[in-house]
Protein backbone atom coordinates (compact mmCIF):
# COMPACT_ATOMS: atom_id res chain seq x y z
CA UNK A 1 0.00 0.00 0.00
CA UNK A 2 1.42 3.49 -1.20
CA UNK A 3 0.37 5.87 2.10
CA UNK A 4 1.86 8.47 3.59
CA UNK A 5 0.96 10.42 6.49
CA UNK A 6 2.22 14.32 6.97
CA UNK A 7 2.03 16.62 9.75
CA UNK A 8 2.74 20.16 9.42
CA UNK A 9 2.68 22.85 11.96
CA UNK A 10 3.19 26.55 12.38
CA UNK A 11 2.13 29.74 13.93
CA UNK A 12 0.04 30.71 11.15
CA UNK A 13 -2.07 26.51 10.49
CA UNK A 14 -1.55 22.75 12.11
CA UNK A 15 -2.18 20.50 9.87
CA UNK A 16 -2.08 16.83 9.36
CA UNK A 17 -3.15 14.86 6.13
CA UNK A 18 -2.71 10.93 5.58
CA UNK A 19 -3.33 9.66 2.05
CA UNK A 20 -3.44 5.81 0.36
CA UNK A 21 -2.92 6.00 -3.22
CA UNK A 22 -4.90 2.84 -3.58
CA UNK A 23 -7.59 3.27 -1.89
CA UNK A 24 -11.05 3.62 -2.76
CA UNK A 25 -11.57 7.19 -2.18
CA UNK A 26 -12.85 7.62 1.16
CA UNK A 27 -12.33 11.02 2.36
CA UNK A 28 -12.58 12.79 6.16
CA UNK A 29 -11.58 16.57 5.96
CA UNK A 30 -12.13 18.85 8.46
CA UNK A 31 -10.34 22.34 7.74
CA UNK A 32 -12.95 24.83 8.97
CA UNK A 33 -13.81 26.10 5.18
CA UNK A 34 -16.79 24.65 4.04
CA UNK A 35 -16.30 24.89 0.44
CA UNK A 36 -12.67 24.03 0.57
CA UNK A 37 -13.85 20.58 2.25
CA UNK A 38 -16.19 19.98 -0.59
CA UNK A 39 -13.14 20.39 -3.17
CA UNK A 40 -11.16 17.90 -0.84
CA UNK A 41 -14.17 15.42 -0.76
CA UNK A 42 -14.23 15.46 -4.97
CA UNK A 43 -10.75 14.98 -4.98
CA UNK A 44 -10.72 11.86 -2.98
CA UNK A 45 -13.51 11.04 -4.26
CA UNK A 46 -12.51 11.07 -7.98
CA UNK A 47 -9.55 9.83 -7.74
CA UNK A 48 -9.97 6.91 -5.44
CA UNK A 49 -7.42 8.50 -3.11
CA UNK A 50 -8.33 7.43 0.50
CA UNK A 51 -7.71 11.43 1.89
CA UNK A 52 -7.97 12.23 5.28
CA UNK A 53 -7.07 15.82 6.43
CA UNK A 54 -7.65 17.58 9.79
CA UNK A 55 -6.58 21.42 9.50
CA UNK A 56 -6.56 24.41 12.16
CA UNK A 57 -5.86 27.72 10.85
CA UNK A 58 -5.83 31.48 11.24
CA UNK A 59 -9.89 31.07 9.76
CA UNK A 60 -10.20 34.50 11.80
CA UNK A 61 -7.64 36.39 9.56
CA UNK A 62 -8.91 34.67 5.91
CA UNK A 63 -8.53 31.12 4.09
CA UNK A 64 -5.42 32.02 2.73
CA UNK A 65 -2.84 30.35 5.25
CA UNK A 66 -5.39 27.09 5.54
CA UNK A 67 -5.75 26.45 1.91
CA UNK A 68 -2.13 26.85 0.94
CA UNK A 69 -0.39 24.85 3.77
CA UNK A 70 -3.00 22.49 2.93
CA UNK A 71 -1.77 22.11 -0.52
CA UNK A 72 1.84 22.03 0.96
CA UNK A 73 0.36 18.98 3.02
CA UNK A 74 -0.98 17.08 0.54
CA UNK A 75 1.53 17.68 -1.86
CA UNK A 76 4.55 16.18 0.12
CA UNK A 77 2.11 12.93 1.06
CA UNK A 78 1.20 12.62 -2.49
CA UNK A 79 5.00 12.57 -3.23
CA UNK A 80 6.26 10.53 -0.20
CA UNK A 81 3.43 7.75 -0.91
CA UNK A 82 4.94 7.86 -4.45
CA UNK A 83 8.33 6.36 -3.21
CA UNK A 84 10.72 5.98 -6.41
CA UNK A 85 7.96 6.13 -8.53
CA UNK A 86 8.24 2.51 -10.02
CA UNK A 87 6.06 1.24 -12.60
CA UNK A 88 3.37 4.51 -12.22
CA UNK A 89 1.64 5.25 -15.51
CA UNK A 90 3.25 8.70 -14.84
CA UNK A 91 1.07 10.76 -17.55
CA UNK A 92 -2.14 11.59 -17.67
CA UNK A 93 -4.51 13.83 -18.82
CA UNK A 94 -8.34 14.63 -18.88
CA UNK A 95 -11.54 17.02 -19.94
CA UNK A 96 -13.63 17.78 -17.16
CA UNK A 97 -17.25 19.02 -17.41
CA UNK A 98 -19.04 20.41 -15.17
CA UNK A 99 -22.72 22.18 -16.44
CA UNK A 100 -21.80 24.77 -18.69
CA UNK A 101 -18.15 24.55 -17.57
CA UNK A 102 -15.48 22.47 -19.47
CA UNK A 103 -11.71 22.56 -18.10
CA UNK A 104 -8.68 20.33 -18.94
CA UNK A 105 -6.25 18.79 -16.45
CA UNK A 106 -2.89 17.72 -17.86
CA UNK A 107 -0.59 16.24 -15.42
CA UNK A 108 3.06 14.61 -15.74
CA UNK A 109 4.75 13.41 -12.27
CA UNK A 110 8.28 14.39 -13.19
CA UNK A 111 10.06 14.92 -9.90
CA UNK A 112 9.96 18.53 -11.52
CA UNK A 113 7.47 21.02 -10.30
CA UNK A 114 5.62 23.58 -12.75
CA UNK A 115 1.80 24.51 -12.62
CA UNK A 116 0.53 26.80 -15.43
CA UNK A 117 -2.77 27.98 -14.82
CA UNK A 118 -5.61 29.36 -16.79
CA UNK A 119 -8.60 29.64 -15.06
CA UNK A 120 -10.55 32.96 -14.79
CA UNK A 121 -13.36 33.26 -12.04
CA UNK A 122 -16.53 35.58 -12.79
CA UNK A 123 -16.74 36.30 -9.35
CA UNK A 124 -14.34 37.19 -6.15
CA UNK A 125 -15.86 34.98 -4.11
CA UNK A 126 -17.39 31.25 -4.13
CA UNK A 127 -19.35 32.03 -0.52
CA UNK A 128 -16.87 32.82 1.98
CA UNK A 129 -14.22 31.54 -0.07
CA UNK A 130 -11.84 33.29 -1.90
CA UNK A 131 -11.57 32.42 -5.92
CA UNK A 132 -7.78 33.65 -5.88
CA UNK A 133 -6.95 30.56 -3.45
CA UNK A 134 -8.16 27.64 -6.42
CA UNK A 135 -4.73 28.98 -7.49
CA UNK A 136 -2.66 29.01 -4.41
CA UNK A 137 -3.71 25.74 -3.54
CA UNK A 138 -3.12 24.03 -7.24
CA UNK A 139 0.59 26.08 -6.87
CA UNK A 140 1.18 24.61 -3.41
CA UNK A 141 0.32 21.36 -4.38
CA UNK A 142 2.20 20.84 -7.76
CA UNK A 143 5.19 22.60 -6.05
CA UNK A 144 5.34 20.02 -3.08
CA UNK A 145 3.86 17.25 -5.12
CA UNK A 146 6.67 17.58 -7.66
CA UNK A 147 4.29 17.55 -10.46
CA UNK A 148 4.12 19.38 -13.67
CA UNK A 149 0.19 20.00 -13.76
CA UNK A 150 -1.55 22.41 -16.60
CA UNK A 151 -4.80 23.50 -15.36
CA UNK A 152 -7.01 25.38 -18.16
CA UNK A 153 -10.86 26.24 -18.25
CA UNK A 154 -11.93 26.26 -21.57
CA UNK A 155 -15.03 28.13 -21.01
CA UNK A 156 -17.85 28.10 -17.69
CA UNK A 157 -19.82 30.94 -16.42
CA UNK A 158 -19.90 29.48 -12.95
CA UNK A 159 -17.15 30.24 -10.45
CA UNK A 160 -18.62 27.07 -8.13
CA UNK A 161 -18.74 25.34 -11.57
CA UNK A 162 -15.38 26.48 -12.80
CA UNK A 163 -13.79 25.09 -9.23
CA UNK A 164 -15.31 21.99 -9.41
CA UNK A 165 -13.77 20.91 -12.66
CA UNK A 166 -10.58 21.98 -11.78
CA UNK A 167 -10.53 19.71 -8.59
CA UNK A 168 -12.58 16.70 -10.04
CA UNK A 169 -10.48 16.80 -13.24
CA UNK A 170 -6.89 17.02 -11.16
CA UNK A 171 -8.68 14.00 -9.54
CA UNK A 172 -9.49 12.00 -12.30
CA UNK A 173 -6.24 12.59 -13.94
CA UNK A 174 -4.22 11.66 -10.51
CA UNK A 175 -6.11 8.49 -10.71
CA UNK A 176 -4.60 7.30 -14.11
CA UNK A 177 -0.90 8.81 -13.64
CA UNK A 178 -0.56 6.84 -10.03
CA UNK A 179 -2.09 3.58 -11.31
CA UNK A 180 0.56 1.29 -11.31
CA UNK A 181 0.95 0.38 -15.30
CA UNK A 182 1.01 -3.79 -15.77
CA UNK A 183 3.05 -3.34 -18.45
CA UNK A 184 5.70 -1.59 -16.58
CA UNK A 185 5.80 -3.28 -13.66
CA UNK A 186 8.78 -2.29 -11.37
CA UNK A 187 10.43 -0.07 -14.10
CA UNK A 188 11.02 3.94 -13.58
CA UNK A 189 9.19 5.24 -16.18
CA UNK A 190 11.74 7.90 -17.89
CA UNK A 191 14.47 7.32 -20.27
CA UNK A 192 16.77 8.59 -17.52
CA UNK A 193 16.22 6.07 -15.00
CA UNK A 194 14.95 8.05 -12.60
CA UNK A 195 12.45 11.04 -12.00
CA UNK A 196 13.12 14.20 -9.67
CA UNK A 197 15.33 16.27 -12.01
Amino acid sequence: MRTATIKRKTKETDIEVTVNLDGTGVSNIATGIGFFDHMLDLLARHSRIDLTVKAVGDLHIDHHHTTEDTGIALGQAVKQALGTMAGITRYAGVHMPMDETLSRVVIDISGRPVLVFKVDFPRDKIGEFDTELVREWFQAFAMNAGVTLHVETLYGDNSHHIAESCFKGLARALRAAVAIDPKAAGEIPSTKGSLGG
